[in-house]
């Protein structure tokens, strides 16, 4: 596995600043991992009764398809926790297998988890991208 760390000179308004680089295994490189929730799949009622209710999110199918030509992709939800109840008898990845198997989706993803996983990056609907942590908090608190 490869993986090292440079600095690089970073100009961050008057000032410089060293900020690192990071270099990934080339499994990392090639992975992205998506969230479920929002992201895929249109949880509109929230938890509700634990089933996998929602349609899928408008153009979800046709770029996870797109993206899953050129790229690992893992699926990444809290309904794969395994403290998370059985909802007829199936665990939340289970339920999610069958979900992405009807949408015809399925062969494009490598795993299911609830643990975050090592990737070039996420795609999350809940996610503030962070640049330092004045513009974290200044996110943060826009949001609240």
């Amino acid at each position: 596995m490869k993986f090292q760390i440079e600095f690089l000179l970073v100009i961050l308004g008057d000032s410089l600043t060293m900020k690192p680089k990071f270099y990934f295994s080339e499994e990392e490189e090639k992975t992205i991992s998506i969230d479920f929730d929002g992201v895929i799949h249109n949880d509109h009622l929230g938890w509700h009764d634990g089933t996998i209710y929602g349609d899928p999110i408008e153009g979800s199918l046709e770029s996870i398809k797109i993206l899953s030509e050129e790229f690992k992709l893992v699926l990444f939800t809290a309904k794969a926790k395994p403290d998370r109840p059985l909802v007829n008898g199936k665990t939340g990845a289970e339920l999610i297998w069958e979900w992405l198997d009807k949408h015809g989706v399925k062969n494009c993803f490598a795993e299911i988890t609830a643990e975050k996983p090592r990737c070039l990056f996420y795609i999350d609907d809940k996610a503030i991208r962070f640049v330092d942590w004045k513009k974290t908090l200044s996110d943060v608190e826009k949001l609240k």
